[in-house]
């Protein structure tokens, strides 16, 4: 495998990075998961530009442009042959002076890496899920990234495996069922799509935005609001979208069977047309 590694390519067993970078000791930086698709990233500019509101965030300043990072993205999986794949983008602060404190990180790591992707089919994937005991912090602004810090999906998802489960679903310091650890939530009301706002403390995905639009286009009601676990278990159908698995429609929650609704397969439909050209 090759690796992009601060703007180089080099083989694997030599993409080293420092004992002391800060996002080793720390979880002090950033990702991204891409679809790869024929070639070309799926919804570049919409992950770029959370990676790059996260970057301003954290006051860590990006090693190149969009445009650049994108080209070389492309040479990456050229260079590796995968054509359809998943991209991460990892970006840390670097090294710095012991403890907490940022100062003299003035030099960011920055790593492109792909990734076999699962395959996307014709219907939905369906996953068994659980409630994580982990709970959100209700308007947490970090929300709105994805930090290399994610200790409470990683618990939950433990959880989930322990349970025999697919994924976890988190609430949040209110009460409110609002998303899994590697998804973003949705279930139907009365043929009305539903999801958790992202005041809730949820990451705005980029596959959710996508759903939203495919709701839009389709004229299927859209709607955001909170739910409790009793009231998400009485729904309609329920369904997560990651970039990794496209949509996933739920079979059960907390072994509890659930509703099976035509608008999942539909959304799916959509959004897997996609891929399937």
């Amino acid at each position: 495998m090759i690796i992009l590694l601060n703007g180089k390519f080099v083989p694997e067993n030599r993409a080293v990075v420092s004992i002391f970078d800060r996002g080793f000791l720390y979880g002090d930086g950033l990702f991204e998961t891409i679809r790869i698709v024929n070639g070309r990233p799926f919804r570049w500019e919409a992950h770029w530009k959370r990676l790059e509101n996260g970057a301003k965030f954290l006051k860590i300043k990006l090693p190149m442009p969009g445009k650049k990072a994108r080209a070389l993205a492309e040479q990456l999986v050229v260079k590796n042959r995968m054509p359809d794949s998943l991209l991460r983008l990892a970006l840390s602060r670097g090294i710095g002076v012991r403890g907490y404190s940022p100062k003299n990180a003035t030099h960011p790591t920055f790593a492109m890496t792909l990734h076999p992707a699962p395959e996307i089919g014709k219907q939905p994937v369906r996953w068994k899920l659980i409630t994580s005991s982990f709970r959100l912090p209700v308007g947490e602004p970090l929300a709105q990234f994805k930090t290399a810090n994610k200790l409470p999906q990683i618990l939950a998802r433990a959880e989930a495996d322990a349970a025999g489960a697919d994924e976890a679903l988190l609430l949040n310091t209110d009460g409110f069922v609002v998303e899994g650890a590697s998804s973003n939530l949705f279930w139907i009301e009365h043929k009305t799509v539903c999801t958790p706002p992202l005041a809730a403390g949820i990451l705005p995905g980029v596959t959710r935005e996508i759903v939203q639009e495919i709701c839009q286009r389709s004229k299927i009601a859209v709607r955001e609001k909170s739910i409790r676990s009793k009231a998400l278990k009485r729904a309609d159908g329920i369904f997560l979208s990651l970039t990794s698995w496209g949509i996933v429609e739920a079979k059960s929650l907390d072994g509890k069977g659930l509703k099976q609704s035509p608008i999942i397969g539909r959304i799916a439909g959509r959004y897997n047309g996609w891929f399937l050209k």
